[in-house]
């Protein structure tokens, strides 16, 4: 591929990420984070705002390393998501690292989470429960907080693996080929 033809598709590709990015940090449902700051923060509804922001930025970073298409997709949008950080206006300058500080912690966790098989234990639950200890300490949560809470997680879930399609495409192969085959040489 010529120069101009690879700079062009790089440039394409970071601004798929970008975009990808951009939409992972939009603001969360004010209705979920009342409900949040109700349940788990004491009423404190910056906090509840923030761990729905960096839950949802969290799992559309794991999402793009689990399902994108290319393998350079994960760090490029982490690359866009540092940026987005530096950007965010609700992150005083002086608190960007504090704040990159905190989300890498509640990436680990939600990894972990994502990563974990728990038989009869669902992805949206795991990650709703590391979620509210995050928002609200460990503790014994009722049935329906964590119902309630998995719910929001599936969409955030789904609507992560949609913008991720949305912004990089969704593979397609041909009627004809297995994609088991594909692994096979």
């Amino acid at each position: 591929m010529p120069f101009l033809g690879r700079w062009r598709a790089e440039r394409g590709v970071r601004a798929s990420a970008a975009a990808f990015a951009a939409a992972l940090s939009a603001d969360p449902d004010p209705d979920l984070a009342s409900w949040l700051s109700v349940t788990a923060t004491r009423g404190d509804v910056d906090h509840a705002l923030w761990e729905l922001r960096y839950a949802r930025r969290a799992l559309g970073l794991l999402a793009a390393e689990r399902d994108a298409l290319d393998d350079r997709t994960a760090s490029l949008v982490a690359s866009a998501l540092s940026e987005e950080f530096r950007r965010d206006p609700a992150i005083a300058s002086d608190r960007v690292a504090l704040a990159e500080r905190q989300f890498n912690q509640r990436l680990a966790a939600y990894g972990e989470a994502v990563r974990e098989r728990e038989p009869g234990v669902p992805t949206a639950e795991r990650v709703a429960r590391v979620l509210l200890r995050f928002a609200g300490g460990d503790r014994d949560w009722e049935p329906e907080t964590v119902e309630h809470l998995s719910r929001a997680v599936a969409e955030f879930l789904a609507n992560t693996n949609a913008e991720l399609r949305k912004a990089f495409g969704q593979a397609a192969l041909p009627e004809d080929v297995k994609p088991s085959s594909l692994g096979r040489r």
